[in-house]
């Protein structure tokens, strides 16, 4: 990572660093592709099993992953203040922080989600496909929260490439993994949903194991020594993880368990609703990869700035961000409206399926839009370690705004299940419109008004 001065230069770094990342994101989301492809292959009762079982995990995974992703601008911003002795603190007591928390979770799930699925009255094979499948996730909680302290380090020192490559080394073993333990082949214990869990765990050792082995010897991480034992670990940096993570992890809990529940609400209707809405979800899902990874560039580089005291820059960055990941999901939106049929129909063989989930589909432009917004915004304003009000945010616009609206629509209206896909769109751009207004005030008044930006 380094120092720019132009607009052009600027866009170079953005891409220097996203084209990496969005890689790395589109592999990570492979994962999950074959997961729901394979699944819905096998049948749609394993399908719907597969999805409320991802439901299920993703609000946990994705809001505590939230809490070590904060790694990332802490890091980032010691590394522009060029105190790199305290950038190997932050990953060090990052990678304690993950382990302690994989285990509070395995633990938690171990007493929790029988009676959380029992709860929900489904079907008896989608339970059961649900409860395995997420048993075998579970197998692989410790490596996957270890690997996002790991890859958080590496984006703060502005070098991506090297997780991209990890992760397409790794992707023929998730696929591998997935054909033989789902369907059974090649003398293979034939698991279902449950095989789609187990290859995913075993795929994140592998990729741990490969990440760690690379921080351990390559240059420059190796100058860093973050595998330095107890005596890495500072009590003042995982306070700082913790204080600039919680909210952090609260925004990205409050965005994906609104999906949770709303997917929960779509279990109350037939099997090939599920099916339809979790194949629909998933190409959106997929789509959303590019904003992601804008973000994250996003994160990265407006802490560098501001570490730097380059404020100037730092806004400029961010809203570069915004308005590339708005322009992007116009494109891919209209490409996945206009050719909605034959995307829908890589998800299944049955005809209602692929009809109602093209339907679904009619709504992705505007929710790709209002996506891109609430994402970017938000990781610029993580980038300033600004994040008490955009949990905030997140939670009135999910919470307050969405599930109420989404609601109303489904079972109040001829909608039916398409009503929570409008509710969900109201409620990103909710939080979109919420998160760039608090950004304007950010820059405006924390760090422009008042003061001369430096560029040097």
């Amino acid at each position: 990572m380094y120092e720019t001065h132009t607009l052009r230069e600027k866009i170079k770094l953005i891409f220097n660093l996203l084209i990496p990342i969005l890689i790395t994101q589109l592999g990570m989301f492979s994962m999950v592709f074959f997961n729901t492809i394979m699944s819905g292959k096998y049948d749609s009762s394993t399908l719907a099993g597969v999805a409320i079982g991802s439901s299920i995990w993703n609000p946990i995974f994705t809001g505590l992953s939230g809490i070590l992703l904060a790694v990332s601008p802490i890091a980032a911003q010691r590394f522009g203040e060029k105190k790199n002795k305290e950038v190997s603190s932050v990953a060090t007591s990052g990678i304690y922080l993950s382990f302690i928390i994989a285990i509070l979770v395995i633990v938690l799930g171990f007493f929790f989600l029988n009676p959380l699925l029992a709860s929900m009255n489904l079907p008896e094979r989608v339970q059961s496909t649900a409860h395995d499948y997420l048993v075998g996730l579970s197998f692989g909680i410790i490596p996957l929260f270890i690997f996002n302290v790991l890859r958080s380090f590496i984006y703060a020192l502005g070098i991506t490439r090297v997780v991209m490559v990890i992760l397409l080394i790794s992707l023929p073993f998730n696929f591998f993994l997935n054909y033989v333990l789902i369907f059974g082949n090649l003398g293979f214990p034939e698991l279902g949903g449950a095989g789609a869990g187990y290859a995913t765990s075993f795929t994140f050792w592998i990729i741990v194991a490969i990440t760690a082995f690379i921080i351990k010897t390559k240059e420059p991480f190796s100058t860093y020594k973050i595998f330095r034992g107890v005596k890495g670990f500072t009590l003042k940096e995982s306070k700082e993880i913790l204080k600039i993570g919680v909210p952090m992890g609260l925004s990205t809990f409050f965005e994906t368990s609104m999906f949770a529940v709303v997917t929960i609400l779509i279990s109350k209707f037939s099997i090939t609703t599920i099916a339809s809405y979790q194949s629909a979800l998933n190409i959106v899902s997929f789509l959303y990869m590019i904003p992601v990874s804008i973000s994250m560039a996003l994160t990265v580089l407006v802490g560098f700035e501001v570490g730097a005291k380059r404020y100037k820059d730092a806004k400029t960055y961010s809203w570069l961000g915004v308005y590339l990941s708005m322009f992007i999901a116009l494109v891919t939106g209209l490409f996945v409206v206009l050719f909605r049929y034959d995307v829908a129909g890589l998800y299944s063989n049955e005809a209602d399926v692929i009809n109602m989930t093209a339907h679904f589909l009619i709504y992705a432009l505007f929710f790709q839009i209002s996506d891109s917004i609430q994402v970017t915004a938000q990781a610029a304003l993580r980038g300033y370690k600004d994040v008490n009000i955009a949990f905030i945010t997140t939670l009135v616009a999910y919470w307050l705004i969405c599930l109420p609206v989404g609601y109303v629509l489904a079972h109040y209206t001829s909608l039916g299940a398409p009503g929570y896909w409008i509710g969900l769109t109201v409620g990103l751009l909710a939080a979109g419109i919420g998160l760039a207004v608090r950004l304007i005030h950010v820059q405006r008044v924390k760090f422009g008004v008042g003061e001369s930006y430096t560029t040097e």
